[in-house]
């Protein structure tokens, strides 16, 4: 088994979740927290996501906070690409890196790590690339989208050489607020799959999927029916 990863991550209630998940398993060293994020020009916010983010500290956390510090030294940055972040990065000199959910990192960061810089990508990179990529998927009625990919960083986003994919499971009645704590849950199982492994496969992108960028709040009322009424037909 590889040693200790360093996370970089923002803090939310499933990234609180997946660090206490990796802490139990002996399999984190040490955390990096982005700690701003980039604004778009236009309203993205809906309802389900309060809904989402109570259900993820019911569920996932069971009402504990489970915070970062309690797994392993944390550090916060408000640009994961800052020099403060590259200087720690050197001097603990991780064997593996793993990304999840912060923006792109640059060739600095992602040299930092001895033997491999990870992200965890919501979706089929071969298919959506960027960001709210589940969204996407069931806006366009791609149900079978609906999937997890660990991959090798590169410098471009989203199109390095694959280590896994797995669907992720969706339930009969499950509602959209629920996905995100299902697809953290398989985010575990990809991570601790691959370093339990000794040696991380490199599978390269045959095809580049196409950019998305963030969804408008108008467009995720539509994805919460269309989640709805798959879900309640299966």
């Amino acid at each position: 088994m590889m040693q200790a990863v360093t996370l970089l991550t923002t803090d939310t209630p499933h990234h609180r979740y997946f660090a206490r998940e990796l802490g139990k398993a002996g399999l984190l060293g040490g955390v990096v927290l982005e700690t701003a994020s980039a604004k778009p020009p236009f309203e993205t916010s809906h309802p389900f996501e309060a809904r989402r983010d109570e259900y993820e500290r019911d569920v996932l956390l069971e009402g504990d906070p489970a915070e970062f510090a309690e797994f392993g030294p944390v550090h916060r940055a408000a640009d994961i690409n800052d020099a403060r972040v590259v200087a720690e990065l050197k001097r603990s000199e991780p064997a593996v890196v793993v990304v999840f959910g912060t923006r792109k990192l640059g060739p600095q960061i992602i040299g930092c790590a001895r033997v491999a810089c990870l992200n965890l990508h919501g979706g089929d990179p071969r298919q959506y690339r960027g960001l709210d990529t589940h969204l996407w998927a069931i806006y366009h009625g791609d149900f079978g989208g609906l999937v997890t990919c660990l991959h090798h960083v590169d410098l471009q986003l989203d199109t390095g050489d694959i280590v896994d994919c797995r669907l992720v499971p969706i339930a009969r009645d499950m509602e959209l607020h629920e996905l995100r704590a299902a697809n953290t849950r398989v985010c575990v199982e990809l991570v601790r799959s691959a370093l339990a492994s000794g040696k991380l496969k490199r599978v390269r992108q045959a095809a580049k999927g196409r950019y998305y960028s963030f969804m408008p709040g108008c467009l995720k009322e539509i994805c919460v029916g269309k989640f709805r009424r798959y879900a309640g037909s299966l």
